[in-house]
């Protein structure tokens, strides 16, 4: 069944500049794949800029995972493959239940019809417990889909919707989007950030808001420096806000630095600063006042990874910073990094070196009697494919907000490949407090999907399902 809105007849002309979408299979698969994604080959020993098991890249993309008290599950989707490929994108959708420790064959919701882990899809729930998967676009060469599963706490069988926004003052369907970070908005419907291309830089950040998922507001570009940006968001009862980099001119995408938030109080209407400063966006020139480090002077690059708030609703950013793009050890020293808001000024801080620019993971701040608890999971020790896109995984802690850090357990070790991409499921439960995939970043492999507790256990997600549904298998380091 499609969902049509009223207002798509008067689009038809915009939807035929796109090409067709794929079609909506709902089909259960036989087991658990990642993607493996490459990324411009280096032509050296360290093969491409970045690459490995991606189904659950990129940083960009939140959230993939989403616990339901409801419905007592974690429901998740991730960037697939077919049996016979490590390469072919297919949108899968599952859950963990959490009465039972099992997951189910998972569902393949589409083939993407490419091999481009930029399209990996993002997840949402609704207010009546219906599940929502954005299956996103890298660029404008492909089209940009939208579903609502057909009945609430459900992954079996999903219905495409047909969505449309204002654009300029024109209604147009909304089927082309990137880097899609959906959250759910107080009351009911949803509010996004995500990126369009040329729109007037290279990738335009965006705000959006609906009320249904189905009638999209007009959406507010929030920056379009030079050429464009990077960007993680963050949401919370009270606010929402964005941390992102810009890409210099003349100088290539390669090139990311400084760091810069925004946060909207009133659902976008008005923006500011952390401190409170108002902002009237687009931003357009790098000196504004919403730079929370000025990484350009330094020479270094800036790799997003993670923002959210604090127990006092202070935004904490997490990323990674490198002498520059290519890999291996001449842009040492990388390092992982976060800069919290004080309410006074931003406070930098260091977790952990990496040696990569995409050793991406997350952090997870928690209320501790009358202080905090700041945890990072990522893969901050080199894996088993060294200089490569991630590594083994490890929980940190730390209860000074980040002025020392405690290793405090190895999640993962002796791996065959190397793991990357942790990402926190919205509201996370203990049970599946992270996921993420493993990959070999130096040539096309399989990737498995795991996940682990809030303890640090770690299980794989089965690869081949003998049973409607399964217990993964946990790891035994």
């Amino acid at each position: 069944m499609t969902i049509l809105s009223p207002a798509c007849l008067l689009a038809s002309l915009a939807l035929a500049a796109m090409p067709a979408a794929p079609p909506t299979l709902n089909r259960k698969d036989d087991g658990y794949r990642g993607i493996w994604y490459m990324n411009q080959p280096t032509k050296d020993e360290f093969a491409y800029k970045y690459s490995g098991g991606l189904g659950t890249y990129c940083a960009h993309h939140q959230p993939f995972a989403l616990y339901s008290q409801e419905a007592n599950k974690t429901f998740f989707c991730y960037g697939g493959t077919s049996p016979n490929t490590h390469t072919q994108l297919w949108h899968m959708v599952a859950c963990f239940d959490h009465a039972t420790g099992k997951v189910p064959r998972p569902t393949l919701l589409l083939d993407k019809a490419t091999d481009d882990a930029h399209d990996n899809p993002v997840i949402s729930i609704d207010t009546s417990g219906h599940l929502w998967i954005f299956s996103t676009s890298h660029g404008t060469s492909r089209p940009s889909v939208i579903h609502r599963s057909k009945r609430p706490g459900d992954v079996s069988e999903f219905a495409r919707i047909e969505p449309t926004w204002t654009w300029d003052g024109r209604v147009e369907p909304l089927d082309n989007f990137s880097y899609f970070q959906i959250w759910p908005s107080p009351g009911g419907g949803f509010h996004a950030f995500l990126t369009r291309y040329k729109a007037p830089a290279a990738r335009t950040t965006f705000f959006v808001r609906t009320p249904d998922g189905i009638r999209w507001d007009a959406p507010v570009r929030l920056g379009a420096i030079h050429e464009g940006h990077y960007q993680c968001s963050a949401t919370s009862p009270t606010k929402s806000a964005t941390a992102f980099n810009y890409h210099p001119a003349k100088k290539g995408l390669n090139w990311r630095t400084n760091l810069y938030y925004l946060e909207t109080r009133d659902a976008g209407r008005s923006w500011q600063t952390a401190s409170g400063q108002p902002i009237q966006p687009p931003l357009t020139n790098p000196d504004n006042p919403a730079l929370v480090v000025d990484y350009a002077s330094q020479g270094l690059n800036v790799y997003l990874a993670d923002v959210l708030f604090d127990s006092t609703g202070q935004p904490v950013i997490t990323y990674v910073t490198s002498r520059g793009f290519e890999p291996g050890p001449k842009n040492q020293p990388r390092v992982t990094r976060t800069a919290r808001w004080t309410g006074e000024s931003w406070e930098v801080r260091d977790i952990a070196p990496a040696d990569h620019n995409y050793d991406m993971g997350s952090l997870f701040i928690e209320r501790d009697g009358d202080g905090e608890l700041w945890r990072f999971i990522g893969p901050t020790d080199p894996g088993p494919q060294p200089w490569g896109g991630g590594g083994e995984i490890n929980l940190w802690e730390s209860r000074d907000r980040g002025a020392s850090w405690n290793r405090v357990r190895a999640i993962t070790t002796r791996s065959p490949r190397n793991h990357n991409y942790v990402r926190r499921p919205l509201s996370a439960h203990r049970d599946f407090y992270a996921i993420w995939a493993d990959g070999d970043p130096l040539r096309p492999s399989e990737s498995r999907l795991y996940f682990c507790d809030r303890d640090g256990n770690a299980f794989a997600l089965p690869d081949k399902m003998h049973s409607d549904w399964q217990s993964p298998a946990p790891l035994r380091p």
